[in-house]
């Protein structure tokens, strides 16, 4: 990989920074919706299979209190179902649900709360990864790169492999690493289907701005 960046890749770069500092975290947690729909069609079926009548009932209390907007509600909710059905896939759903109103409330603290609990309590690996994630999300706008890595770099199924490695090349391009961070999204690109479409292009944008052509291979890189 070129060590060097002329004027119009590092003007690339510096736009793709200011670019994912605005709108990465959004991104994110969309992305994280599409590719762990499997997972939650998976966790659907789980849910029929075991889950109690009072479970489903308090998902949809939190569903109405999330949709309501009310903040209070969603907290009180959360807890309950906690105490009450804690190892359920309800119960991790619901802490995503409200993880997600909560940050959109302005209260990151509770939201990363809710999702470190699902990501240590959810009852599969889909559910753990989708809060894995989202926490890293809220890590990085809180520039705690050095957890965000952490928490990206253990395993996951293999649907969300491509997301955590395109996550990991954002932290380490926010970290100015730049040759790490492209070893990252050649992971993520190479990962990545066709039916993924636009996210795909993403990351392959992402490459192309540190002088990569994403479609040479690992050893893709410029002179």
């Amino acid at each position: 990989m070129a060590k060097h960046l002329d004027l119009e890749e590092q003007e690339q770069l510096d736009a793709l920074k200011h670019f994912w500092n605005r709108w990465g975290n959004l991104i994110t947690w969309l992305l994280i919706a599409v590719l762990g729909a499997y997972a939650a069609w998976t966790g659907w079926q789980y849910w029929e299979r075991r889950q109690s009548a009072a479970a489903s009932v308090l998902y949809d209390e939190m569903s109405r209190s999330v949709q309501a907007g009310d903040v209070a509600r969603v907290e009180r909710t959360l807890s309950d179902m906690k105490d009450k059905f804690g190892s359920t896939a309800y119960a991790a759903q619901s802490g995503l649900m409200a993880a997600k109103m909560l940050q959109d409330k302005g209260k990151p603290a509770e939201a990363k709360a809710a999702l470190t609990w699902v990501a240590d309590k959810a009852p599969n690996d889909g559910l753990k990864s989708s809060a894995r994630l989202r926490l890293a999300s809220l890590l990085v706008a809180d520039k705690a790169y050095d957890d965000a890595i952490k928490l990206l770099s253990g395993s996951f199924p293999a649907s969300f492999v491509p997301l955590a490695a395109d996550r990991r090349g954002d932290v380490l391009l926010l970290q100015g690493k730049r040759d790490e961070a492209a070893t990252e999204y050649g992971k993520a690109y190479q990962g990545l289907t066709a039916d993924t479409g636009d996210y795909r292009r993403l990351v392959g944008m992402k490459l192309n701005a540190l002088g990569i052509d994403p479609d040479a291979g690992p050893k893709g890189a410029s002179s």
